[in-house]
C-alpha cells in the first residue's frame, strides 16, 4: 500500500472523530468564555476538554506528516493543516467536511459544485463568526474604554465584520483583539469573494444553457 493510500484511509477514519473533536472545542470554549462563575471543577473539565482536543489535532498532523512521505514539503504543500493547529479558531471549520464524508459513506450524491462552495462557505462564517466573537469578547471583556460590552455586542461586531460592512460603532482597543479583527476581515473577504464569485458563475451557466436551449432566430 502506497502512502498516498494509506493518508487516505487515514484521512477518512478521522474526518468524523475530528470534527466531533472540533465541536467539542467550540463548545468548552463558550463554556469558559460565557461562563465564568461555574466552579472551578467545571472550568477545570472544559480546559481538559479543550487540550485533549488540541491534542487530537497535533497527533492527527504528526500522522498525515509520516504517512505522506514528503518530510519538510509536507508543510510547504499542506500550510492550512498547520494553521488550524496553530491557530485554535479555526478548528471548527472541521465541521464543514462532515457532510460531504457521510455523504460518501452512504454512497449518496454530493450537492452541485456551486451549491457546495455556497453551503460550505455559509457555515464557515457562522462557525468563524461565532468562534471569533468569543475570541474578541474573551480580550475585549473589562478592557479600558472598551466599547464592547457584551457578548451581543461582539456577535454584532462579528456580523459586520464578516460581511465587511464594518459599521464602526464597536471597534476593539486591545492589541490582541484588534489582531483578531485583522484576521476576521481577510476571512470575510474570502468568504464573501468565493460566494460572490460562484453564484455569478451559476448564473453564466443557467443564461448559457438558455441559449443553448433557444431555436435558431428566435
Amino acid at each position: 500500500m502506497d502512502d498516498d493510500t494509506r493518508r487516505a484511509r487515514w484521512e477518512q477514519r478521522t474526518e468524523l472523530p475530528l470534527a466531533v473533536a472540533s465541536l467539542a472545542f467550540l463548545a468548552c470554549y463558550a463554556v469558559r468564555v460565557l461562563a465564568p462563575g461555574l466552579t472551578d471543577l467545571l472550568q477545570d473539565v472544559a480546559l481538559a476538554v479543550l487540550l485533549a482536543s488540541w491534542a487530537l489535532f497535533v497527533i492527527n498532523y504528526a500522522v498525515m506528516w509520516h504517512l505522506s512521505g514528503q518530510g519538510l514539503g509536507f508543510i510547504r504543500k499542506h500550510p492550512l493543516d498547520a494553521v488550524v493547529v496553530i491557530l485554535p479558531l479555526l478548528r471548527p471549520l472541521r465541521v464543514v467536511k462532515v457532510y460531504e464524508a457521510v455523504q460518501r459513506r452512504h454512497g449518496k450524491p454530493r450537492l452541485a459544485l456551486h451549491a457546495r462552495v455556497i453551503a460550505y462557505s455559509g457555515l464557515a462564517t457562522v462557525l468563524l463568526g461565532f468562534a471569533g466573537a468569543l475570541a474578541v469578547y474573551q480580550q475585549e471583556r473589562g478592557a479600558p474604554g472598551a466599547s464592547m460590552k457584551s457578548f451581543g455586542d461582539a456577535v454584532w461586531w462579528a456580523c459586520a465584520t464578516l460581511s465587511t460592512v464594518g459599521y464602526g460603532d464597536i471597534t476593539p482597543v486591545t492589541p490582541m483583539g484588534r489582531l483578531i479583527a485583522v484576521g476576521m476581515m481577510a476571512v470575510g473577504l474570502a468568504l464573501l469573494g468565493a460566494v460572490t464569485g460562484t453564484f455569478a458563475s451559476w448564473l453564466l451557466q443557467v443564461f448559457a444553457r438558455e441559449d443553448d436551449q433557444r431555436p435558431p432566430g428566435s
